[in-house]
């Protein structure tokens, strides 16, 4: 571990089960890319707020090249263990107080990063920004593991920082100095979780930051044709029918984070539109993923899948019943 001893733990390359720690850590998937690097910072930050350690894993996919010599294959080992070493020791420099452990493990990534999540507090992985957009371009690997992970999955985009997570000084400029952003969770009503609201919940209190809940409904479309009421619309009367539900949902976690402030938002439209344009001021988004099979096998739902690509803050997918 890097850590007051200045001392790092690396386990087997071929091992998932050898590095044994105390706390479950916040996991990092590691391929050497500036996102990857980013997602990094991101898990070293949330992990000093809940004093826990980062695991840094290197998933190497290698593949014997006809006739490669002993010698090309130690390179290719010598510049794989590269990439979990250098990015602990940046880490260490910019984070001293952090425990690190780094690990590399043969897979492919997919496959591995999943398992590594099972381990894990939280698993955080690097997408890149999209040219000309704030969202994100997910790959496959990322995507898959969103689908099977049984933890929660952070996804940060390539070029996030420190001072994104805090509102703006008095000058406008970007700052550290600053209260934290809101956490912003979509919230369905008709599935509740609880995984998904106590993740936010507490997510909220470590920061400390507010915590924004948005629940999107729609009118059905028998109420287009029924008669107002004297005083009433039908979208009134469901709006209002809406709001007291989610209040009542509520009402429990609020009393069990009382230092948590909420803001609870239902509103009418599109939940994809909605969270999208919150992302804009949140320090995170926290999204849920039904964890269970369907008959095509996992799959992240619509909304989920739309919010990953067009946020422009990272995003937390929480796996719930």
């Amino acid at each position: 571990m890097w850590g007051a001893g200045g001392c790092c733990r690396t386990s087997s390359p071929n091992s998932l089960l050898e590095v044994v720690l105390v706390s479950a850590p916040i996991a990092v998937g590691l391929d050497g890319s500036p996102e990857s690097m980013a997602g990094a910072r991101w898990a070293a930050r949330d992990a000093l707020r809940r004093n826990l350690p980062v695991r840094l894993v290197h998933v190497w996919n290698w593949h014997p090249h006809p006739g490669e010599t002993s010698d090309g294959l130690e390179a290719q080992r010598h510049w794989a263990q590269r990439i979990p070493r250098e990015a602990a020791a940046e880490l260490a420099r910019q984070y001293p107080a952090l425990d690190i452990v780094i690990d590399q493990v043969g897979g492919q990534p997919a496959a591995v990063l999943p398992v590594v999540a099972e381990e894990a507090e939280l698993l955080v992985l690097g997408s890149p920004r999209i040219k000309g957009i704030s969202g994100f371009l997910i790959g496959s690997a990322s995507l898959a593991t969103v689908a099977c992970a049984e933890r929660p999955v952070v996804l940060v985009r390539a070029g996030e920082s420190a001072e994104d997570e805090h509102q703006r000084d008095k000058a406008g400029l970007p700052s550290t100095d600053t209260a934290y952003r809101d956490v912003v969770l979509g919230l369905d009503l008709a599935r509740p979780c609880d995984e998904l609201l106590e993740f936010a919940f507490d997510a909220a209190l470590q920061r400390p930051a507010g915590l924004r809940v948005i629940h999107c409904w729609k009118l059905p479309s028998a109420y287009k044709y029924r008669d107002a009421t004297v005083g009433s619309t039908p979208e009134s009367a469901l709006a209002a029918q809406q709001a007291h539900a989610l209040t009542e949902m509520l009402r429990p976690w609020r009393d069990k984070y009382p230092a948590v402030e909420v803001m609870a938002e239902s509103v009418p439209g599109r939940p994809a539109e909605h969270l999208v344009t919150a992302s804009a001021d949140t320090s995170l988004l926290v999204v849920g993923r039904r964890s269970s099979h369907s008959p095509i096998g996992r799959h992240i739902g619509p909304i989920t899948l739309a919010v990953l690509h067009h946020s422009s803050a990272p995003i937390a997918v929480v796996p719930h019943a």
